[in-house]
């Protein structure tokens, strides 16, 4: 495959993972919504997918941290790029088959990490780079849960007085602010992701000297994140939302609230966290405040499972493409 028919393939794969991203991260801005009754399906996926246009808009830390905070783009070829991109759009397909929902973020990087090992070994990573990513992941859903169980018992603490059915009833069109706010900062750490693997192609090509996102670029991920988004995601909304526990307004609230504070703080810093993962412990941080026996574990356990799994699984999908499209070239 020629060098510019190469790229362009990148350029294509990482709109199409913004694509499934879209749909396979539906759930984190909407589920709570949808179950909470706050609004239909169909009206919470408009506002989902146009906040996570807007959202995608308003920063380029993550896809800088993403583009050239993991491996310097010069020191990859863009059949690496394209090998990570492959393995992630690999693995959110497999976890939205099954209903579960993993990490696009550590399907990405984990990408990365498996295509660049395969290319030159452990040589060429940023250390620091790693380590920050790895810290954000780590740390971020257990803000999430700390998060959404102190809120949670805020609200409980502030409206201790009030009789529960008007309480749900205010909170149910409230809820509308915090899912907005949430599908807003989805969009603006999640697109971006994208957009830093197209940028670092562009770089590795020689299509760009120094690495900066161009403005088509950014348009394009957010795009295709909004279409992707507007396709839906009800197998993961329902895991989310109603599998983990049984939602009321007020508790859809917080949990909303508390995971997009958590990643409006990472975007800021450009961390490329996993919107899936803190959207998930805010909810399990808020049904822990009711009481622990309100959360389902079993189910906790297995989206555990899918989040330990990801990073893994697809650097050896990506190490394993990377292989065989080296064979075949």
């Amino acid at each position: 495959m020629p060098d510019q028919a190469l790229i362009w393939a990148i350029v294509v794969a990482a709109l199409l993972f913004d694509y499934i991203n879209g749909f396979h991260d539906t759930a984190n801005a909407i589920a709570t919504t949808v179950l909470t009754g706050a609004l239909s399906v169909g009206k919470a996926i408009l506002l989902a997918a146009s906040l996570n246009f807007i959202g995608a808009l308003l920063s380029k830390a993550v896809a800088t941290t993403i583009g050239k905070g993991i491996v310097e783009p010069t020191a990859v070829t863009p059949l690496v790029v394209l090998a990570a991109i492959l393995a992630a759009i690999i693995w959110n397909l497999i976890t939205w088959y099954y209903g579960m929902p993993s990490s696009s973020s550590h399907g990405l990087i984990g990408g990365i990490i498996g295509a660049v090992i395969a290319f030159q070994g452990f040589g060429s990573f940023k250390v620091e780079g790693l380590k920050m990513i790895g810290l954000a992941l780590l740390i971020s859903p257990i803000l999430g849960l700390l998060v959404g169980y102190f809120s949670m018992v805020a609200i409980y603490w502030i409206f201790r007085h009030s009789a529960p059915g008007p309480l749900n009833k205010w909170f149910r069109m409230i809820q509308i602010l915090s899912a907005s706010f949430m599908a807003l900062t989805h969009g603006g750490n999640d697109a971006q992701k994208s957009m830093g693997v197209i940028t670092m192609a562009l770089v590795s090509g020689g299509y760009l000297s120094t690495f900066h996102v161009p403005l088509w670029v950014v348009i394009a991920c957010a795009a295709s994140m909004a279409l992707g988004t507007a396709g839906g995601g009800w197998r993961i909304i329902r895991t989310v939302g109603r599998k983990v526990i049984g939602l009321m307004p007020v508790q859809g609230f917080a949990a909303e609230t508390s995971g997009a504070l958590v990643i409006f703080a990472a975007t800021h810093f450009g961390a490329p966290i996993s919107t899936t993962h803190v959207i998930t412990s805010a909810i399990t941080g808020v049904g822990t405040a009711r009481r622990l026996k309100a959360i389902r574990w079993g189910v906790v356990q297995q989206i555990l499972f899918a989040w330990v799994m990801t990073l893994p699984c697809s650097a050896i999908f990506a190490g394993v493409i990377y292989k065989l499209m080296t064979l075949v070239r």
